[in-house]
């Protein structure tokens, strides 16, 4: 699966007003637990405009869960 910032993609913003990065979210969310305001924390940020939140929750558990296959499947 090729996600946005992987190879010669260019960044894509999950949240315009901190400047993170669908791929620093990602990782976040594989290292930190909670929600996604709890995940922005860890960022050393915290939502402003508060219109990423949904969209940064499904990144986030999109990503935990395929975690947890990738550790089910070895």
């Amino acid at each position: 699966m090729i996600r946005a910032g992987d190879r010669d993609s260019p960044p894509m913003y999950t949240c315009v007003c901190n400047a993170i990065r669908e791929c620093e979210l990602r990782k976040a969310a594989r290292q930190h637990r909670g929600s996604a305001e709890s995940v922005y924390a860890k960022l050393g940020k915290r939502p402003n405009c508060g219109h990423c939140l949904e969209e940064a929750e499904e990144l986030i558990a999109e990503e935990r869960e395929a975690m947890l296959t990738a550790l089910e499947a070895a």
